[in-house]
């Protein structure tokens, strides 16, 4: 039987935190039930869902920060991720599916599906993946950025957001290069020393986050 590798995003069109893509392939004698768009399912069976998948297939993640985002591009970060993730797999797929229309290079065949989260298994697990790990990382934000409820918006460009980033001005971990957080800091003159957080408070977010990862087999 062919292996099929499904590989997502999210959080490409957020305003602050990272792009996280997964790499799936799942269990050619056990199927997953449920399985779907990440952003069509209830964070409750998502996250039983995320469970299983870890659980029954070989999982990879990557990550690109925010300040990658800004370096090279919400696009390239995106492909970054996603060459990590699928970096990260031990099993050589025969096939590797992609949500969307485009992707990196990969050495082995690669097709493109426009909605492939909720038409192909592998893909809707890669979604699923993605969404969880990347929500928990922005859930972790609230202790250390309390009062921008990363929790609730995940960061993206919600109108609740957008009123906090007015009121508080931006933080360590927005995307600076993403019109709305631009727009904000060349109207106030902002720099650097009128964010809200700091390096060093992001730093114990992203040992925490790497820490549940090996928890849950997902980082060795």
């Amino acid at each position: 039987m062919k292996i099929n590798c499904g590989i997502d995003e999210a959080g490409r069109g957020a305003l602050a935190g990272p792009v996280v893509a997964a790499a799936v392939i799942l269990p050619s004698s056990k199927m997953i039930k449920g399985l779907d768009d990440s952003k069509k399912i209830t964070k409750k069976n998502r996250d039983k869902l995320f469970l299983k998948i870890v659980e029954m297939g070989e999982v990879g993640i990557g990550f690109s920060s925010h300040r990658v985002i800004d370096k090279i591009n919400i696009l390239n970060a995106t492909h970054l991720a996603m060459t990590k993730a699928f970096s990260s797999l031990e099993t050589i797929p025969d096939q590797i599916l992609v949500d969307g229309i485009n992707s990196p290079i990969f050495e082995y065949e690669t097709k493109h599906i426009i909605g492939g989260d909720g038409k192909v298994d592998c893909i809707g697990a890669a979604s699923i993946v993605a969404k969880v790990v990347r929500d928990k990382f922005m859930s972790m934000l609230d202790r250390v950025i309390p009062d921008f409820n990363f929790s609730k918006h995940k960061g993206y460009g919600t109108k609740e957001h957008l009123n906090l980033l007015k009121k508080n001005s931006f933080t360590e971990i927005h995307r600076k290069t993403f019109a709305p957080v631009k727009n904000l800091i060349n109207s106030r003159n902002c720099k650097d020393s009128n964010m809200y957080t700091s390096n060093t408070n992001l730093e114990e977010i992203n040992v925490e986050i790497n820490n549940w990862l090996r928890m849950i087999g997902l980082l060795n």
